[in-house]
């Protein structure tokens, strides 16, 4: 497990000051210097600004726009800032949809490290010699990453195969970065009103979660070995095997792939394979994947997708993954039928259905505001639809709505726009919209499937029973606690104790009125009759009685004044 701990005062002798100061003067370069002065950062540091090198932003970066500065700090930021970003990217229920798709072009390229690091780690995980492991291993890695790199291997004497080995150091770095940005992300919620709608303690803690996962490499071999599951009766699709042996924590041996980049068009030609098949097998992939199965690959985009021999399709990189259960699927597959139906009420209320809100959206603004979005994204021809386009326009309807959509559910969609990209460079007139049609069909008549229905009713009836069983004993409990004495039941109905005290209120007024009114008859009564004693004629008591008539008057007159209602 990561260690992070709260930071509290940041003073000199904080063991993460040079990284401090270095993220602080990252912030100021990039031109939120309004960001700094904001979080008062001198009440966390005592030194203050002093402490960090002032650096004016240049000239060329004041000229970017705001969300374009964000992604190049996080970029110089390092690896855990630019997974944070790329994690960001896939979550449009915490940031707004324009620095989303900013955040989505973020590069991931770090220098390799050395290779007796390799070595060094690989003893640490197997308690005995890389060379003891596999039977040989290239020192130069082919691809190199924020968190890990990849070596080519071979083992049992001819299979090849690819090493992920985790970078040294990683998990102390991310753990030290994590740190620093929970204690900023917790000053700028304290301080920056605009900033904390946003959460961004939340944000860091959600990330945290996801960053454990990324640096457990035994994750990502399930993620695999799942997929390959799923997939083990269809020859078009290839998962790389997963040497379980010869991995672990921090060290993923898998089936090294000879396969071509998907859109290297060139490439694929000169190979002779057929492009448009290539593309109806890649949309099945995702389609099989979000309609039939709920576990996806979460991030099919060119660099993870390879194509093989006999036009077969292999996914690689299982690092991030989505899921989505089988009565979101069926909403989603009711969602799209109520939008080609125009069925617009029944639309927003499966909208509702999906995402997550505080407060319960206006369906009929809801309802206008999807029937204008169908006219203008999807009555044109199919294949003039521009998914990418379409999407972003919905999360900006949800956002308008203050509607949520899940991480999964956006992964899910997000899928489909990167294969599409993808086809589009292989077969341009393909249209992925049409190729869904069958997938949404055949999932809306597994509804109905006579197995499926005979299943659920099957699990009604077992925990009706399981109710019945326990009933009997439940009621004869019950009637031994009522005889008892000892049965009692709790109520709390919200807002009744404010409803009592209004009431207490108005009653107590209502009482020092009527004493008022009853010391000013009284004294008159006094005055009247000439009860001594007598002060110039008039009697003392009378005159008491309605100076303490006048007292509490004004005194309830200002009680009431002061609650704003008279």
């Amino acid at each position: 497990m990561l260690s992070i701990k709260k930071i509290g005062k940041v003073s000199k002798r904080y063991r993460h000051l040079r990284r401090y100061q270095q993220i602080i003067g990252i912030i100021l370069k990039y031109g939120f210097e309004n960001i700094i002065d904001a979080m008062k950062i001198d009440r966390y540091i005592e030194s203050g600004l002093g402490l960090i090198p002032f650096v004016k932003s240049h000239e060329k970066v004041e000229k970017l726009s705001k969300n374009q500065r964000i992604r190049m700090g996080l970029e110089e930021l390092g690896p855990t800032f630019i997974k944070m970003g790329q994690v960001l990217s896939s979550r449009p229920d915490l940031i707004p949809v324009d620095l989303l798709n900013e955040l989505s072009k973020l590069q991931d390229h770090v220098p390799p490290f050395e290779f007796e690091h390799v070595k060094t780690i690989i003893a640490s995980e197997f308690g005995k010699p890389h060379d003891k492991i596999f039977d040989s291993i290239e020192e130069i890695p082919f691809a190199s990453a924020s968190i890990g790199q990849v070596h080519r291997a071979q083992i049992n004497s001819n299979d090849q195969i690819a090493v992920k080995v985790q970078r040294p150091g990683i998990r102390k770095s991310i753990e030290t970065d994590l740190e620093i940005m929970l204690h900023i992300a917790s000053i700028m919620e304290n301080n920056i009103e605009e900033v904390a709608l946003f959460k961004p303690v939340k944000i860091v803690e959600e990330f945290v979660k996801t960053i454990e996962k990324e640096l457990d490499y035994s994750i990502e071999a399930s993620n695999m070995e799942q997929m390959a599951d799923q997939f083990k009766n269809d020859k078009t699709i290839h998962i790389p095997k997963v040497y379980f042996a010869e991995s672990s924590v921090r060290v993923l041996a898998m089936e090294y792939i000879k396969g071509i980049k998907a859109d290297d068009v060139d490439a694929i030609e000169l190979a002779g394979l057929d492009k448009k098949l290539l593309t109806r097998r890649g949309a099945d992939f995702i389609m099989k994947q979000v309609f039939e199965y709920g576990f996806f690959h979460a991030d099919p985009h060119p660099g993870n997708i390879f194509v093989m021999e006999k036009n077969r399709i292999c996914p690689v990189d299982f690092g991030m993954t989505g899921f989505v259960d089988q009565s979101t699927r069926e909403v989603f597959v009711d969602l799209i039928h109520s939008i080609a139906t125009n069925n617009f009420k029944l639309t927003a209320r499966l909208v509702c259905e999906i995402a997550e809100y505080e407060i319960q959206p206006d369906l009929t603004s809801l309802e206008k505001d999807i029937s204008l979005f169908v006219s203008m994204h999807l009555s044109k021809a199919l294949k003039d639809i521009k998914t990418a386009k379409m999407v972003n326009r919905f999360l900006e309807l949800c956002a308008t709505h203050k509607l949520r959509i899940p991480p999964d559910f956006f992964l899910m969609m997000k899928a489909f726009i990167s294969i599409e990209g993808t086809a589009k460079k292989l077969d341009p007139d393909f249209d992925m919209i049409s190729h869904a049609v069958p997938y949404v069909t055949a999932a809306k008549y597994r509804k109905f499937n006579p197995s499926r229905i005979a299943k659920e009713f099957m699990g009604i009836a077992r925990e009706s029973y399981k109710l019945l069983q326990l009933f009997p004993t439940d009621a004869v409990e019950i009637m031994r606690l009522a005889k008892s004495g000892q049965l009692s039941f709790n109520m709390k109905i919200e807002g009744l104790d404010k409803m009592l005290n209004t009431q207490d209120q108005t009653s107590n007024r209502i009482s020092f009125s009527i004493i008022i009114a009853a010391l000013i008859i009284g004294s008159a009564m006094v005055i009247n009759s000439k009860v001594p004693p007598m002060l110039f004629g008039v009697s003392v008591i009378g005159i008491a009685g309605f100076t303490a008539a006048a007292v509490m008057g004004i005194w309830l007159l200002v009680a009431i004044i002061k609650k704003g209602r008279l």
